[in-house]
């Protein structure tokens, strides 16, 4: 699920509660859940939340359901209902707003690569009749508009949706000097899995729990 749209720090103080309320230490919750003490520490801290494959084992252990963890609180049977519904248009709005930054970066890439390449031809179809400065001019502010607009690109692509590890399955968002220095093809991008340390190709992927085929 796109958890990120979701209020981190109260889910983070919800599972340290419900912890402490069953006597465990992080690292003896980690233990269960076969992961790091410091992936719980830092669910706690709200610097992030439970991938999807942990979410059922770690609702298994803290004896809530998937609703009440995402929803940072204890729910009646009244309030279950409503609880899943916002969780659920949560989870349609994020990724609709991932999709149309996909959608914007490859027209924002297209329009400035374009604009570059105009002028550039306009500088070489009039060379004999603009000066010497005014070519500099024109080409400096082609190649200016053209480093705003790739820039505008990359920020979209990087902010869009997830980046899949082939290796483990984690979804995350990388670091600008990982997006950066990452190789890449149409399909993905090589990263270094921030939870097994794999250097894989992952795909982009809009959502957290979407399947491998759906991809950009």
């Amino acid at each position: 699920m796109a958890l990120e749209s979701l209020d981190q720090e109260r889910t983070g103080r919800f599972i340290q509660s419900l912890r402490k309320e069953l006597g465990l230490t992080q690292r003896q919750l980690a233990e269960k859940l076969m992961i790091s003490d410091k992936t719980v520490s830092k669910w706690e801290c709200g610097s992030g939340l439970p991938e999807i494959s942990l979410l059922m084992p770690l609702c298994r252990e803290l004896g809530i359901n998937v609703n009440e963890l995402l929803s940072g609180q204890r729910l009646s049977a009244a309030d279950y209902q409503r609880k899943a519904e916002e969780n659920i248009m949560s989870l349609m709005k994020e990724r609709e707003e991932s999709i149309k930054k996909i959608r914007l970066s490859v027209f924002t890439g297209i329009s400035c690569t374009a604009t570059l390449l105009v002028l550039i031809l306009l500088v070489g179809f009039y060379a004999e009749v603009i000066s010497l400065p005014v070519k500099a001019l024109i080409i400096a502010f082609a190649c200016l508009q053209f480093a705003a607009g790739l820039f505008v690109t990359m920020s979209m692509d990087r902010e869009a949706g997830y980046f899949k590890c082939q290796s483990c399955g984690e979804t995350f968002k990388p670091t600008w000097r990982a997006y950066i220095w990452g190789p890449h093809t149409i399909t993905r991008r090589w990263f270094r899995c921030p939870k097994c340390g794999k250097f894989t190709g992952c795909k982009h992927v809009m959502s957290r729990e979407e399947p491998d085929e759906q991809k950009k």
